[in-house]
């Protein structure tokens, strides 16, 4: 799975913001759109460390990132076990979930097609940021 990368984002907009919509019963939303949300500061909490890139492949479906989403990437965030990550490996970007163990990172997929990633010294490596939110498109 490619990302493409980098852009980064420098305006901020206010949008027309509801509130919590109900999955249930609906009820009327009319009087709340004087609300405004800015959308900087909801996904973006660290606007100099904050890209973005556009997901090719299929590799992650099973964490809900699909083909054509955008990935916010946060390059301050701490690689932790268990995140997902935007890594450069070998020349190229992938998203995977890294797996930290004693002396080994593994890049796991969450497609049952893709084979986990072992991260050796032979690789040239490099955790590039950590995914933050995903933009999808209905």
């Amino acid at each position: 799975m490619k990302v493409l990368l980098p852009f980064a984002i420098h305006k901020i907009f206010n949008f027309p913001f509801v509130g919590n919509i109900t999955a249930g019963f609906p009820s009327p939303a009319d009087d709340h759109l004087d609300k405004s949300i800015n959308l900087n500061s909801e996904i973006i909490k660290d606007r100099e460390a904050t890209f973005f890139g556009r997901v090719e492949g299929d590799s992650m479906t099973g964490a809900g990132i699909e083909h054509g989403d955008l990935l916010v990437i946060n390059k301050g965030s701490e690689p932790r076990n268990g995140k997902i990550a935007v890594c450069f490996i070998d020349g190229e970007f992938t998203v995977k979930r890294i797996k930290i163990e004693k002396n080994v990172i593994w890049l796991v997929a969450e497609n049952q097609k893709y084979k986990p990633i072992k991260v050796t010294s032979e690789n040239d490596f490099l955790i590039w940021g950590i995914v933050t939110n995903v933009i999808k498109y209905v």
